[in-house]
């Protein structure tokens, strides 16, 4: 993609994410660099000057706690984890704060878990808080609530947090940071994507520790918005981005934009359980019409009426997710019937469709 064409891609964006990975943030000891934080505050505070709507997500805090607590390495045991985040948030807080206060901003701290995207509700509550905040000039600084999260209600990762929060927003554009200028075609880092689309660049990408950052990309280009992966330690690299110059590497969607709710049901929620469907069924599904119980073969886990659940074909292939209007215990009963039999198998017929096209989002 010509620098033209990059200027014209990023012209577009009025709201991003910025993710900060520990490395980033670290300096060479290991501890929270205080100057860099100063600097990605500048620049934060650039955008936003320039009526960009700027959400950052931000690593550290088990690291900023290390060193608070006078830690020589980094402790394995949960609760010692949980501990370290908990001191070490505070002081990654406290130092995007006054970085921000330079500019006469205030950094705002939200803290997640993966329930608080999956639940619909809480899921809506979050978005208008960060809207809030960014109407009042306030920069949101969101990490995973580490103190609370077990494996069950962990994002796994920080890259995973940003992309969600991105399509929590609907952003425009992700940018995450790391301590390398992109995504490189070799090992030895000597040729540099400069412009991606992810379903040309599985193979050679998905390996080492860009794996998480390119399930991330993945996903927010699953929504029809862009990412980008970028050196933090470069000066004005977010300025240097949005101006379309060629920084890191940049991806761009093949889909559209994805609907708001889509979003929740095809990328924030995970499945609750499995429908297995015939050829017929999948066929109708993949055209983005209502899943309807005369195809289900097969019904798998436990799940309630409203639950996110995946639909599968036969040979086990992913085609959908969608909200479910019928529980796991019902649809054994009625799969492989017409809607005209549901009454006398269930002694009511509240949906005709077990899945409705309007809560279905295509996943293969």
């Amino acid at each position: 993609m010509s620098e033209q064409a990059r200027q014209e891609a990023m012209g577009g964006v009025r709201s991003l994410v910025v993710k900060l990975g520990t490395n980033v943030l670290a300096d060479a000891r290991g501890r929270l660099d205080r100057t860099l934080v100063e600097r990605i505050a500048d620049e934060v505070h650039a955008l936003k000057a320039r009526g960009l709507r700027v959400a950052v997500v931000s690593s550290g805090a088990i690291g900023a706690g290390l060193a608070d607590l006078g830690l020589e390495k980094r402790p394995t045991a949960l609760p010692d984890l949980q501990a370290c985040a908990a001191v070490g948030q505070a002081t990654l807080m406290r130092t995007f704060d006054e970085a921000l206060k330079r500019h006469g901003r205030h950094a705002a701290q939200v803290l997640l878990t993966r329930g608080d995207v999956e639940d619909r509700t809480r899921y809506l509550n979050v978005r208008n808080c960060i809207h809030a905040l960014q109407a009042y000039g306030a920069v949101p600084v969101i990490n995973e609530n580490d103190t609370v999260s077990v494996d069950e209600i962990r994002f796994g990762d920080n890259d995973i947090l940003a992309a969600m929060v991105a399509n929590l927003l609907r952003a425009d554009l992700l940018v995450l940071l790391t301590t390398v200028d992109g995504v490189y075609r070799d090992a030895g880092r000597t040729e540099r994507f400069d412009v991606a689309v992810v379903d040309k660049m599985r193979s050679p990408l998905g390996v080492g520790g860009m794996r998480s950052k390119l399930e991330a990309v993945a996903t927010v280009l699953a929504a029809g918005e862009m990412a980008a992966i970028a050196d933090g330690r470069r000066p004005n690299v977010l300025a240097d981005l949005l101006a379309g110059k060629s920084v890191g590497t940049l991806f761009v969607p093949t889909k559209a934009k994805m609907r708001a709710k889509q979003r929740w049901i095809g990328l924030a929620r995970r499945a609750r359980g499995k429908i297995v469907v015939d050829a017929g069924a999948a066929k109708a599904v993949r055209t983005r019409k209502s899943l309807l119980a005369s195809g289900i073969t097969a019904v798998e886990g436990e799940f309630e009426a409203g639950d996110v659940i995946a639909i599968v074909s036969t040979g086990g292939e992913e085609i959908a997710q969608g909200l479910t209007n019928y529980s796991s215990a019902d649809l054994a009963k009625i799969k492989g019937l017409k809607s005209s039999q549901f009454a006398k198998v269930l002694g009511d017929r509240p949906y005709e469709e077990v899945i409705h096209a309007d809560n279905l989002v295509l996943t293969d």
